[in-house]
């Protein structure tokens, strides 16, 4: 979708309903409703469209304004194996970009079912700087600079090109990562430098895993959001002479909150849900964070409890609030937030339509159908077969 939006001036992205993905490639993980609520969430979308066509016709896309129609340089088949873009390919409107590697939803599924670990980080910084991972010294060192390229591109704008949300390592000690006991401020080493605080701008800090970043997690950030409009609303800062005042000293207008959101390590959340989790490395869960519109600015290996100490060394100031939400698939011992509370800062977003929906649920999902879901991943080997022959007649001999 990035690679997509930096061809255009708008990018609508449709999305195909629970009935089409069922018929041509088996059955989904989650609803239409939560997959809509991740797209509409993405900061490069213009527009969500649900219930698209699983194979794009012309009327379809002109319908909607759309010149061309965006794909991965992989081919994507109808349940009768014809080429979905087939139609949007021969009146030369389809545009191929670079198949993003290393993660995918059958990535993700293959790690359910066979419980493995060896996706995860032991250290973002060591990770970065090469030192850690598979492969030799060469290898390692170009999948770090790969990956600091990738963090770099996920904090851009909206229009994919300009910086966007600022990026942090937190260095603190393994045991005050974990432990609720531990008072450490640690430092917060820039990893990407992005957009900071404009003038009145409430610092507002959130944390978690972001395991399978999905419309839990989306809505919970959406609502910190819409709080904290209210609250602004409550300042007048959506009076007239407001608005026309941030124009002024900066030529444009913006929200009136500016939203950090730190990411615990592997091991912390390894530590609390036990098996396998989490299913997604930092890396993986950070760039979902990364890429929300919700969010603007991001610390890889917060601290599990933020302590005074944490929240009084952040790089913008102590945050005005910090917010949870309604959390039940963790079984705490303790409360992590009880520096906050005393702080007079803390704020509980309440229940949603979406709370349900967690690294948890979405795995029970999945067990719950292993005999369908190891069918859809053998159904896709054998697909991508059929696919792989079709693309490589496309090349030019």
């Amino acid at each position: 979708m990035l690679q997509a939006r930096r061809l255009g001036n708008e990018l609508f992205v449709g999305v195909h309903s629970d009935e089409a993905i069922l018929e041509n490639k088996g059955p989904t993980v989650m609803t239409l409703n939560e997959r809509v609520a991740a797209v509409e969430a993405c900061r490069w979308v213009t527009r969500c469209v649900p219930c698209a066509p699983y194979v794009t016709s012309l009327p379809w896309v002109t319908h909607y304004g759309c010149q061309y129609v965006v794909h991965g340089d992989d081919i994507t088949s109808d349940s009768n194996g014809n080429d979905c873009y087939r139609f949007v390919k021969a009146a030369g409107r389809f545009r191929v970009v670079k198949r993003t590697p290393g993660i995918s939803t059958t990535d993700l599924v293959g790690r359910m079912l066979l419980c493995t670990k060896g996706h995860f980080v032991n250290s973002v910084e060591g990770t970065l700087a090469g030192e850690e991972g598979s492969g030799s010294e060469e290898e390692r060192r170009k999948s770090a600079t790969d990956l600091l390229q990738r963090i770099q591109d996920y904090a851009t704008d909206e229009s994919g090109l300009q910086p966007g949300p600022q990026v942090w390592i937190w260095a603190g000690s393994n045991v005050a990562k974990l432990n609720h006991m531990v008072e450490e401020g640690g430092s917060f080493e820039t990893l990407i430098r992005g957009k900071v605080p404009k003038q009145g701008q409430r610092i507002v800090y959130v944390d978690g895993g972001f395991d399978l970043f999905s419309s839990g997690h989306i809505e919970f950030l959406r609502q910190v959001i819409d709080y904290e409009e209210s609250e602004g609303h409550q300042r007048g800062w959506y009076d007239p002479e407001q608005r026309d005042l941030r124009f002024k000293n900066y030529g444009e207008d913006y929200p009136p909150a500016y939203i950090v959101a730190g990411i615990h390590d592997d091991s912390v959340i390894n530590h609390w849900k036990g098996l396998n989790y989490p299913i997604m490395n930092i890396f993986e869960r950070g760039l979902c964070v990364l890429q929300c519109r919700y969010i603007h600015a991001v610390v890889f290996s917060a601290p599990f409890c933020p302590s005074r100490s944490y929240l009084e060394s952040m790089p913008f100031g102590t945050p005005n609030a910090v917010y949870h939400g309604p959390t039940t698939f963790i079984p705490l011992t303790y409360d992590p937030y009880t520096a906050p509370k005393e702080m007079g800062i803390f704020k509980q977003i309440e229940s949603h339509d979406f709370q349900h929906v967690n690294a948890g649920e979405i795995v029970d999902r999945i067990l719950k159908s292993r005999e369908a879901f190891e069918a859809r991943q053998r159904a896709k080997l054998e697909k991508s077969v059929v696919e792989e022959l079709a693309q490589s007649n496309e090349r030019p001999k």
